[in-house]
């Protein structure tokens, strides 16, 4: 009867049941709030563990030990590490009980828990019997860094890799529209294939064959060329640039391969030919080492000759801009139709000047003497006070009183003193009296002795040893040699 009328008013009391209510529910969401940070009046097991990167780790991430919920993550902060100056990422951890004491081998990973982005704590408990003390500190050795996540596979799909795989599926979409005939006798055809195919995946999967090695020794050979990695990608680019710039030349390539054959026959019938050139030309190289051994004494010579010549080389195309007018300018003068007369001219009169020349060359070519005379023309006044130049005269004493005497009016050339030389001095004068001349004196030209007779007749070797004879013309006897007096540039030994 008590129980009944208590149960009765407790639930007559809409106040009272309104009041239990509101409690429960604050309990829930206390217990909800709080669920994140472990149960309230749950013992736990606190420890902290430093990590590289706290890698998108939020407060209430969970803690896993082999796939089971072992606690929480409750602070994340940052830890600098004073030897190095990195910064870690120092993680407060609430644990339960049942994993009292953690192994100290025990190792620690932020893995993902889901494709959007949460991640959990994920400790591999170790073996060590020795385990670490309530708020203890888990070191960074312990923690393993996962090279790649699941962010960095999705951050590949980036706006242009998405444009592409768009365009490749609105392609592929195209290419399949359309073709359902050609897939069903695809797709017919896939029996026979497979049934021929059967027995070449047997062999393949034989162990003669090696199939087993073939991807390892494709993983070292990828590793091998993953140092010159670089390279590769910088030659593929070079290459790039290579075949672009064969493809806006492709018509000649074309034109090049084509006229390939017709060359090949070409080549095969001129290169027996050319044998005997080749030929030649080994021997004439290999007479040449002797003059390609001297090379190397000569190069200091040459090194001079080349050292003196490069300014010159300068000036060349000045020069040539200047020979291209002079060339021009003679192309007209040859285009005038008055040059041909001209030539014809000129060419009829060196042909006329030639014996002449040919006559009067060895005279200076030989003899030298076109030089002394402008030699002793010019010495003949080169004395000279202020009034101006003197010329340089010597007298010469002549015989007097003596028939045809050189000293004035004669009948005949002189030939012979007067008998009634009375004094020394006089009878000098007579025994000069005798006229020496030689209008026509041989120069070495044709038709002559080659001598250089003017200047160097030696009238006394002629006759014996009596000058005192008349002599008109050229000295008896030859051989008064080939030279007369040489003629050197002032300041030049």
């Amino acid at each position: 009867m008590n129980r009944r009328r208590s149960g009765s008013m407790l639930s007559g009391s809409p106040v009272l049941v309104g009041a239990v209510t509101v409690i429960v529910t604050m309990v829930a969401v206390f217990l909800s709030y709080n669920a994140n940070e472990g149960l309230p009046f749950v013992p736990t097991y606190s420890l902290t563990a430093n990590v590289p990167n706290a890698n998108g780790l939020v407060r209430g991430n969970e803690v896993r030990m082999g796939g089971a919920r072992v606690g929480v993550v409750t602070e994340i902060e940052t830890a600098p590490v004073p030897e190095s100056g990195e910064v870690t990422a120092h993680l407060s951890l609430e644990l339960d009980e049942r994993v009292v004491p953690l192994a100290k081998d025990s190792t620690i990973v932020i893995r993902p828990r889901s494709a959007l982005g949460l991640k959990y704590v994920e400790i591999t408990e170790g073996k060590s019997e020795e385990g670490f003390a309530e708020g203890e500190t888990i070191p960074l050795t312990a923690s393993v860094v996962e090279t790649k996540e699941i962010d960095d596979f999705f951050n590949m799909f980036d706006s242009p890799t998405r444009a592409g795989s768009q365009t490749n599926l609105e392609t592929a979409a195209a290419a399949f529209a359309g073709r359902g005939e050609s897939l069903n006798r695809t797709f017919a055809q896939l029996g026979p294939l497979a049934a021929k195919l059967e027995p070449v995946m047997s062999n393949l999967a034989a162990p003669r064959t090696g199939w087993a090695q073939l991807f390892p020794a494709l993983e070292q050979a990828a590793a091998e060329v993953a140092p010159v990695a670089d390279q590769n990608a910088s030659m593929w680019a070079g290459l790039d640039v290579t075949f672009t710039a064969w493809a806006s030349v492709s018509d000649s390539v074309q034109a090049a391969i084509s006229e390939g054959p017709p060359s090949l026959d070409t080549a095969i019938a001129e290169f027996p030919r050319q044998r005997p050139f080749l030929a030649d030309s080994e021997e004439l190289f290999r007479r040449f080492r002797p003059a390609f051994a001297s090379l190397a004494s000569a190069a200091p010579h040459l090194a001079t000759a080349f050292r003196v010549g490069e300014p010159a080389l300068r000036r060349s195309p000045a020069l040539n801009r200047r020979l291209t007018r002079t060339l021009e300018t003679l192309d007209r003068f040859g285009d005038d139709p008055r040059v041909p007369s001209g030539l014809a001219r000129l060419t009829s009169t060196a042909r006329l000047l030639k014996p002449t020349l040919a006559f009067l060359t060895p005279a200076q070519s030989v003899c030298n003497y076109g030089t002394l005379l402008f030699r002793n023309i010019g010495a003949s006044i080169n004395e000279s006070d202020v009034i101006g130049s003197m010329l340089r005269v010597h007298p010469l004493a002549t015989p007097q009183n003596l028939a045809n005497a050189q000293s004035g009016p004669a009948a005949g050339p002189a030939n012979g003193p007067a008998p009634n030389a009375a004094t020394p001095a006089l009878r000098d004068l007579q025994e000069g009296n005798y006229l020496h001349s030689n209008p026509y004196p041989n120069t070495a030209a044709p038709g002559q002795p080659r001598e250089c007779e003017a200047g160097n007749e030696d009238y006394r070797a002629s006759m014996g040893t009596d000058p005192n004879r008349l002599t008109i013309g050229n000295p008896a006897g030859t051989g008064r040699g080939l030279v007369t007096e040489k003629t050197v540039r002032r300041g030049v030994k």
